[in-house]
């Protein structure tokens, strides 16, 4: 299908009356998400909205609805073809609680910050309800019963199976049974949601679609016919008689999404089978760049007045999309996919050029980025499909090739007029940047807003390998080389290192001689984070069996409150020495 053009900026309806606006007796797909309504490509929503727009469709976005009756549900009328529900940019259990599991008093995807209804903090109504795509799901059903509810976002992506919840710390069913949906959509949905969109609109069922979780009942289950053998997880019975299924699933999942396995992927939940057709596939090249470039208007809907996340994100430009580290506790390759999607040079310095007409831009480009911006324009040297892509661990594949295209990107945007800087906000590997010492300089001495952002994590070998990143000697050298390109140019480098405490298997010796060897280096310990057990990351499958990831050996596990606080306050007490 063709893109369909439309050179108006106006932002989607967002309530009834914005729809009689446009004239409009009905919409086809009703969006409803947990984040404040964001014109911006930064944001999922909006991202899937203009997609969808794009090709003909019509959408009405329902940001933040209250949660306690359907009523908002029912305001557009009814969708044509369905509700596609999704908790936001965030897990809500994430946006709604710390490591901790203590109610978080911010929510930055908010208007104003306030994760509550009303101008008080104090109203017990939180704009986004715990595990948001269940509640959202019920109720979009109690208005409609008859409309086809279809799961997506990085909730439904990373709770599609068996999972641990850590504010209840206990497993749960996949999101797809409690929600009783009619699909769900995994990954980044671009492809699978305009499939499924196109189908309802044609009358045609929805079962194979990939990139997208189907639910079926035993009978279904039976009379299905898959085209390849599947790969079956252990089901929610063996997971909850011997939790080692639990690591076992995820590990599997892992292998899976890494190889870009074709087969489908079952697990038995309690009464129902969850069926993961093949994945979508990333976007090419053009289609990521087609879709930065659509009408946003890149601003805020005015009832969302300011939302602190888009005061981090309004002049930045994602340039890519996925992420081959594979680290233990991240669940983006995952989600995005390890295989990298770069845009194009001449697309970034379009959607650049749009960011400096912007009437509030100021001359600044706060970010190219995307989860590692010096992955972009990352590839494979090998002409066979690599059933690894696990690139950066235990060291740099020879088969990877990264070449200066950020550099030569840089230099590119620098040159377009309104804009005098251009920065890196994003995170950046070390590993790929000692390789880049031109790169590096550039980074130290221009592109660089205050301090670098670097990930060690740790600095110990046996948690590091838990962590599935590379040892210390990657950090020390890659210190070394930045403080001589920063010697010779006068100047002092600075660094806002993330480090991670309490993550399964580190214990307080391993804390201790971390905060040794970051005093010696003269590092200071910038960005700390306690491992939070989040869905969908084989580091949260250790923290559940307390067992290692490889070996199957047990391994310390820090679980209450005080164990997590004591690993901790070791580099809080570097930090104020």
């Amino acid at each position: 299908m063709k893109l369909k053009k439309n050179t108006t900026c106006l932002q989607l309806p967002a309530c009834r009356e914005e729809m009689r606006e446009r004239r409009w007796e009905n919409v086809d797909v009703v969006l409803v998400s947990g984040d404040a309504y964001i014109d911006h490509p930064s944001f999922g929503t909006a991202l899937i909205s203009r997609w969808l727009e794009a090709h003909g469709f019509r959408v009405a976005i329902l940001a933040q609805p209250r949660h306690d009756s359907a009523d908002d549900f029912l305001q557009f009328g009814r969708p044509r073809l369905f509700f596609g529900i999704s908790a936001g940019n965030m897990d809500s259990i994430v946006s709604n609680y710390t490591g901790y599991a203590r109610v978080r008093s911010r929510d930055v995807y908010s208007p104003e910050g306030n994760p509550y209804f009303g101008a008080e903090k104090t109203r017990t109504c939180r704009r986004r309800p715990d595990r948001a795509t269940i509640r959202y799901a019920h109720l979009a059903r109690q208005a409609y019963r008859d409309v086809p509810i279809v799961l997506g976002g990085i909730e439904a992506s990373l709770r599609r199976f068996v999972h641990y919840d850590y504010q209840q710390e206990k497993l749960r069913a996949s999101v797809l049974t409690d929600a009783k949906a009619d699909l769900l959509v995994y990954g980044m949905g671009e492809r699978a949601v305009l499939e499924i969109a196109g189908r309802l609109a044609r009358g045609a069922g929805l079962a194979g679609i990939p990139g997208t979780c189907e639910r079926l009942s035993e009978t279904r289950f039976a009379a299905r016919q898959l085209e390849t053998s599947p790969l079956t997880l252990p089901s929610w019975d063996s997971i909850h008689a011997n939790r080692e299924r639990f690591l076992d699933a995820e590990l599997a999942l892992d292998a899976h999404a890494r190889s870009f396995s074709m087969s489908p992927v079952v697990q038995k939940q309690q009464s129902m089978w969850v069926l993961q057709n093949r994945p979508a596939g990333p976007l090419t090249r053009d289609e990521f760049d087609r879709i930065g470039l659509l009408p946003f208007t890149r601003r805020p809907h005015p009832s969302a007045g300011d939302v602190p996340a888009y005061r981090m994100v309004r002049h930045s430009i994602n340039i890519v999309r996925g992420c081959f580290g594979n680290c233990s506790f991240c669940a983006i390759a995952r989600h995005q996919g390890p295989v990298i999607v770069s845009k194009s040079p001449g697309a970034v310095v379009k959607e650049a050029g749009m960011v400096a007409e912007m009437p509030d831009f100021r001359g600044t480009i706060t970010d190219l980025g995307g989860p590692t911006a010096n992955m972009y324009g990352a590839g494979c040297r090998l002409s066979v499909r690599c059933r690894r892509h696990d690139c950066l661990f235990p060291r740099v594949c020879r088969h990877l090739d990264v070449d200066d295209s950020l550099y030569d990107l840089i230099l590119r945007v620098e040159r377009i007029t309104g804009v005098r800087r251009v920065f890196i906000s994003s995170g950046l590997r070390m590993e790929l940047l000692l390789g880049k010492p031109r790169l590096l300089q550039r980074l130290l001495q221009k592109n660089i807003s205050g301090s670098m952002k670097i990930a060690p994590e740790h600095t110990e070998s046996f948690v590091l390998h838990l962590m599935h990143k590379s040892g210390y000697e990657v950090l020390r050298r890659f210190l070394e080389e930045a403080g001589k390109i920063s010697r010779k140019a006068g100047m002092k480098p600075r660094f806002t290192p993330y480090f991670i405490s309490a993550h399964p298997g580190c214990s307080m010796d391993h804390m201790k001689k971390m905060a040794g060897k970051i005093k010696n280096l003269g590092l200071y310990a910038g960005h700390l984070q306690d491992f939070t057990p989040t869905p969908g990351t084989v580091s949260t499958a250790m923290y559940v069996t307390g067992l290692h990831r490889d070996t199957r050996e047990p391994i310390q596990v820090a679980r209450t409150r005080r164990a997590r606080r004591a690993q901790r306050r070791i580099l809080e007490g570097l930090m104020r020495g």
